[in-house]
């Protein structure tokens, strides 16, 4: 490798949103440093396969035809 052309590769901390803490080396922050994250596999519904809320788009198709119902916009 060329010298002076890549990043510094330190320890760092991350810890995730429960607490539990991990070191691996990575070129974020100075050596020692702690990274905080807000959002980690442990909490995050991609991840955990949390549930979604369904949108109901029916009632306002329903709601939608029942107010502009009457309008036509093509030739009579």
């Amino acid at each position: 490798m060329k010298n002076g052309i890549h990043p510094d590769y330190h320890f760092i901390t991350v810890e995730m949103t429960d607490g539990t803490k991990y070191q691996t080396r990575s070129t974020w922050g100075k050596e020692g440093d702690t990274l905080h994250l807000d959002i980690d596999p442990t909490a995050h519904p991609a991840w955990t396969g949390g549930t979604g809320k369904m949108l109901d788009a029916g009632g306002q198709v329903a709601r939608f035809n029942k107010r502009f119902g009457g309008l036509s916009l093509g030739k009579k």
